[in-house]
């Protein structure tokens, strides 16, 4: 009986140790990807040759204010349909 829990516990063991080796490498080859991701898009040059339009330049509480019309229209639209 002894040696029967024995077994199952190191079984359990190299199963945690494997999916931590797992999860540490997936986290370690991410973070390399993120850092190889900022770095080529640090050396890429820019593609914005034009000035800023009159929508990329308007204040954020305008933008904000649109986004609230949509969504009011959105669910006014789907309340009537709902009905």
């Amino acid at each position: 009986m002894i040696t029967l829990l024995t077994t199952g516990f190191e079984l359990m063991l190299l199963g945690m140790g494997i999916v931590f080796v797992f999860l540490s490498l997936l986290v370690v080859t991410l973070r390399g990807m993120s850092a190889l991701a900022l770095a080529i898009e640090g050396s890429a040059p820019s593609t914005r040759t034009t000035a800023p339009t009159t929508d990329d330049a308007a204040p954020n509480h305008l933008s904000r204010s649109n986004h609230i019309a949509a969504i009011g229209a959105a669910l006014a639209r789907y309340r009537s349909i709902r009905s």
